[in-house]
């Protein structure tokens, strides 16, 4: 039979490394939100949104004429400007973690998505 100290020390040791488990997902963890553009089915850029400092664009761009202007900030991306006939893509205003649906240019086959932690889309087009 074991003795009481023994479970003491066997205690212990799991809930010290439980705590040093939860500690390290929390900081050192999987990688924030992240955004693919793709285009053809191609995924062009993958953007880890949360670690974006500062506002930038992307300018994706074919020589026959497909143009759209992608805007990225902290935290959120965007359509900013299309040559496109609807602008739909312009009108879907800004995807996030918090709204996550995707951002798509039928005409030049664009799609942006944001993607879980996990790697699995949280909200793509079907």
């Amino acid at each position: 039979m074991i003795k009481t100290r023994t479970w003491i020390v066997i205690i212990a040791a799991l809930v010290v490394a439980a705590a040093g488990a939860i500690l390290s997902i929390r900081f050192f963890g999987a990688p924030g939100t992240t955004a693919e553009i793709v285009k053809g089915g191609e995924v062009l850029y993958t953007i880890d949104l949360d670690r974006v400092a500062e506002e930038y664009k992307i300018e994706i761009g074919e020589t026959d004429g497909d143009r759209n202007v992608v805007t990225v900030k902290p935290g959120m991306i965007c359509v900013s400007s299309a040559d496109c006939p609807e602008q739909i893509c312009v009108n879907t205003g800004w995807a996030s973690k918090d709204h996550p649906y995707p951002i798509v240019c039928m005409p030049h086959d664009l799609v942006i998505r944001i993607v879980g932690t996990n790697g699995e889309a949280d909200a793509e087009a079907g």
